[in-house]
């Protein structure tokens, strides 16, 4: 046994054994027999955590872990300390093992001193016992035969250790972490530092951004008041169109009726007889008071649509005297020669629940377009239930051979009097109401009015109209509106 308590080989070399708690590289073990060996085994740990280039700190938890520990076994039998390499193949930390045999188990104090500073593993046994410390070896590229080497250097020799020699080191580790601790302070103070400069930044970034959004802020209030008023002024402006349409509509009521009731009383079968130019003026004269009566009762209904005062009367419609009656009226005032209005068979026709005024209206404002764009073939009117499963409705189509609407007007001839401009609709006098008085009331009635087209082939306008049987309770028939007539 050498002075620094390592068992040592007769060519001077450590003795090198096998053992079960270390992996297949060999180790260098010694004993422990007094307070002087514990002060060998600190220096001990040192040149191995140098050896294997641990850094200061972990140099300093290593060689205080395991002089803890030999002193709280000191005493024990056959008490040794072994040093050593995990792996052979590529080492990936280093092991010191404490194995005695007998005496009492190591302070649960120690132990948990020990287990702050290193990763500690107690193996109680019968009759050894062991305490295995591991520490993780940095990463680097050393090779494992000259890892071992290097390792087995640190431990080769060595001073013989005193008390005074173990306190001179433990002040000069002292000195080196109190050393470390200070710059590690002054590195945390120059972190703080930029950490409050950092702040000052965010907090100068942050009060321009919210100085930025209140001023976003107060801009998207003014422009909302801005909008609000304009929305105030253009519900204005609409009532009062509403309202204009209203009176004027009355207004002109009222002569249009009385030349619509006089030109009917000179045509009476009982009035004094006219003369040939006589009769043709007066028929002239009802024909056209007849359709300023209905341009003048259309305008008041769209007013009252768009206000929300045109009210609903559902009923159930007899769609085969409504097919007759609409064809009776359109051949006698609207048709033309060369032009067939062909309408469903009678004995087919689907159930509706509806108002049948407004029905009536919005077929023959469709009809009367269609008839009167239409110079030759067909306008063909079309009565089906539609198929969709999701609620009763029926399907008007109206579809004709004339003259059709270029693609980049069939969603304008819905806005209220406009009208295509160009040589095909020349000649063909109109006010631009029909479709969107038409699409007006079909919406109002729950439905939808779609139109294709395609110019020179002809038009097609879908009415889809559900049955309103449970949409309205049963109502009287509010006398004096505006479909008295």
């Amino acid at each position: 046994m050498t002075p620094d308590g390592l068992e040592r080989t007769p060519g001077g070399r450590p003795r090198v054994t096998g053992h079960a708690s270390v992996a297949t590289d060999p180790t260098t073990h010694f004993r422990l027999f007094s307070a002087q060996d514990v002060f060998g085994l600190r220096r001990s740990a040192q040149q191995a955590a140098t050896a294997v280039a641990l850094d200061r700190q972990d140099q300093v938890r290593l060689a205080t872990a395991l002089s803890e520990l030999g002193r709280d076994r000191l005493g024990c039998g056959e008490l040794e300390v072994t040093f050593g390499l995990d792996r052979a193949d590529r080492p990936t930390a280093l092991v010191v093992t404490f194995s005695w045999n007998g005496g009492p188990p190591p302070a649960q104090d120690t132990l948990d001193l020990v287990g702050k500073l290193v990763q500690v593993d107690h193996q109680a046994g019968t009759p050894v016992s062991r305490v295995v410390i591991t520490q993780p070896l940095p990463a680097e590229d050393t090779k494992p035969d000259e890892l071992r080497n290097r390792l087995a250097d640190a431990l080769h020799g060595g001073t013989r250790t005193t008390e005074a020699d173990h306190l001179r080191a433990q002040t000069r580790d002292l000195i080196a972490t109190l050393e470390e601790t200070r710059a590690q302070r002054e590195e945390l103070r120059r972190l703080n530092e930029e950490l409050e400069e950092t702040n000052r930044g965010v907090l100068a970034l942050y009060s321009e951004l919210t100085q930025e959004l209140e001023t976003t802020n107060s801009g998207v209030l003014a422009l909302h008041s801005e909008l609000e008023d304009k929305r105030h002024q253009l519900q204005e402006a609409s009532e009062a169109k509403t309202r204009f349409w209203t009176n004027i509509s009355h207004e002109l009521r009222t002569p249009v009726n009385s030349v619509v009731a006089l030109s009917r009383l000179l045509l009476a079968p009982g009035s004094p007889p006219l003369l040939g130019e006589q009769l043709e003026q007066v028929e002239l004269i009802a024909s056209s008071g007849q359709s300023l009566l209905s341009l003048v009762n259309d305008l008041l209904d769209v007013a009252k649509a768009e206000a929300g005062h045109l009210d609903i009367h559902p009923e159930p419609v007899d769609l085969r005297l409504l097919v007759t009656h609409l064809s009776r009226l359109l051949v006698s005032s609207h048709g033309r020669e060369g032009v067939t209005l062909a309408t469903p068979g009678l004995e087919d026709l689907p159930t509706l629940v509806t108002d049948e005024t407004l029905l009536v209206r919005i077929l023959r404002n469709v009809l009367t377009n269609a008839l009167k764009f239409t110079e030759r073939g067909e306008v063909n009117l079309t009565v089906t239930a539609d198929p969709e499963p999701t609620a009763p409705a029926v399907l008007f189509t109206v579809t004709d051979t004339g003259i059709g609407i270029p693609p980049e007007e069939t969603e304008r001839v819905f806005e209220a009097f406009y009208q295509v401009r160009g040589p095909l609709q020349s000649g063909r006098p109109g006010t631009g109401l029909g479709l969107p008085y038409a699409r007006t009331l079909t919406e109002l009635l729950g439905g939808s009015l779609t139109l294709t087209s395609q110019v020179g082939a002809g038009t097609r306008i879908r009415i889809r109209l559900p049955d309103l049987a449970h949409a309205y309770p049963k109502q009287p028939d509010a006398g004096g509106t505006s479909r008295d007539r």
